[in-house]
């Protein structure tokens, strides 16, 4: 089974996780922030994940180290749960559609880290959400995973649209990317012959 169950204990947040890639987008999410739970239902539901998180932060100070640290633990549980990565597709890709808004995601599990955040965000806050911590979440996720990950923004103004496309559209491009592939079954999918 493709699982994995992360625990991260810091002085700023203690965060427990446990990720099932072959779910059906069960989740019960406890972040602290009612809009990051949100936006985590949506990358979870259209991943066809199981998700479950409790974290406890400081946010007293502000969400940004539950945030960036939800990513951090979210990335070791993906890499932890993909072992070796073989048998996946290892690229997987979405251009999604949010009322106004028009989303591009690409994914590749390379085991090579890289951001491309092409993203307009015109507003600071989103609720209780700063609207910059949603790149921090995606570098945090990027940096854990090891992954190369693109997201432009090709169109849309709403902020709230435009973040609900980001996760919805990475939800759905590392679905793609973390299912099995029955062509490259029980091979890595790298002339390399492994993808660290």
């Amino acid at each position: 089974m493709r699982k994995a169950d992360i625990q991260r204990h810091t002085r700023e947040t203690q965060i427990e996780l446990s990720l099932n890639l072959d779910g059906t987008g069960k989740h019960d999410l406890r972040s602290g922030s009612g809009f990051l739970d949100h936006m985590l239902e949506l990358f979870t539901v259209h991943g066809r994940f199981d998700l479950t998180l409790e974290c406890h932060g400081d946010t007293h100070v502000d969400l940004h180290h539950t945030v960036e640290d939800i990513g951090i633990t979210l990335g070791d549980a993906f890499s932890e749960a993909l072992g070796n990565k073989r048998g996946i597709r290892r690229y997987g890709s979405n251009i999604l559609p949010m009322d106004e808004v028009l989303m591009l995601c690409a994914v590749d599990l390379s085991g090579r880290c890289h951001l491309n955040f092409d993203v307009s965000l015109s507003r600071e806050k989103v609720g209780d959400f700063d609207t910059e911590l949603v790149k921090e979440f995606s570098l945090a996720l990027c940096r854990h995973l090891r992954a190369t990950v693109h997201i432009k923004q090709m169109a849309g103004e709403n902020c709230h649209h435009i973040i609900e496309a980001i996760f919805k559209a990475l939800g759905r491009s590392l679905g793609a990317a973390t299912d099995i592939d029955r062509k490259y079954f029980q091979e890595i999918p790298s002339t390399k012959g492994i993808l660290v």
